[in-house]
């Protein structure tokens, strides 16, 4: 926290390699975040990059008040959301129609997470509402704490709570079934 600290104060004062560690240090996990929500890996690497020149544009205005990881965890579920709903509002899509992960990337990246149990998790996680696939994601990947979700999303703590568990319990039940085919 204090590093990240730091590395904001540099950027701000125009040190441009404190911008490329601070993409380098949370570039993966912001992308594993947003293809779990996204469900899309070339969205997802566009999420990320749109959420850094957000940042880059937006430094000079920018107070770190709590974790930077979170910061920008939120700012890439929060476009990530966007980007779900303008789906959902273009066409209505049913669970038949959401297609899993494809082997259309050469990115390192794309190869890393993109195994067989990650596409039949991509898979299970792509079949939950919204609510419970952030929930899942922010607070397994993200390391949000529920607290950081509920003030995120402006509900209670208990209804965090609630959907991480409805969502995990979804999560096991399908992966339950495609492991028994």
């Amino acid at each position: 926290m204090l590093e990240d600290r730091l590395l904001v104060w540099k950027l701000k004062h125009g040190n441009k390699d404190s911008l490329c560690q601070i993409y380098e240090k949370y570039r993966d996990d912001l992308f594993r975040l947003a293809v779990s929500l996204i469900n899309e890996t070339s969205a997802a690497e566009d999420v990320v990059h749109d959420v850094f020149l957000s940042f880059i544009h937006n430094i000079e205005k920018f107070n770190l008040t709590g974790s930077l990881k979170g910061y920008l965890a939120t700012c890439v579920a929060n476009r990530a959301r966007n980007i779900n709903r303008k789906q959902k509002n273009a066409q209505n899509i049913t669970q038949e129609q959401i297609e899993p992960l494809t082997d259309d990337s050469d990115s390192p990246v794309y190869w890393i997470t993109c195994g067989e149990d990650l596409k039949l998790l991509s898979n299970a996680m792509s079949q939950l509402p919204d609510n419970q696939r952030e929930a899942v994601t922010l607070h397994l990947q993200s390391g949000m704490k529920f607290r950081e979700i509920a003030k995120f999303h402006g509900v209670p703590m208990k209804t965090v709570q609630s959907r991480y568990c409805r969502g995990l319990e979804k999560l096991r039940s399908l992966l339950n079934s495609q492991v028994e085919k």
